[in-house]
């Protein structure tokens, strides 16, 4: 996975929650991604359990899946947090 040399800060990441028509950002293990083409993110929340624009590094050992996620189609990888 190539990862655009971009640096998004906490606050450009907590912005781009998909609110008033902005991108659905998440972070992981440094990395930033857009998941708003991603349907299992096309509501306010991911499962009832998560919000875009955060960090997700946290939660992701509790999830029901692994990394192999953020390789989807749908997923675009921003940058580093």
């Amino acid at each position: 996975m190539e990862i655009p040399d971009v640096l998004i800060s906490a606050a450009l990441l907590r912005r781009n929650n998909g609110d008033r028509g902005t991108p659905k950002w998440i972070a992981c293990d440094g990395i930033v991604y857009d998941v708003s083409a991603c349907g299992r993110w096309r509501k306010e929340m991911h499962e009832n359990m998560h919000f875009p624009g955060q960090d997700l590094t946290s939660e992701l050992p509790d999830a029901p899946h692994d990394q192999i996620v953020f390789k989807h189609p749908c997923v675009r990888v921003i940058g580093r947090i």
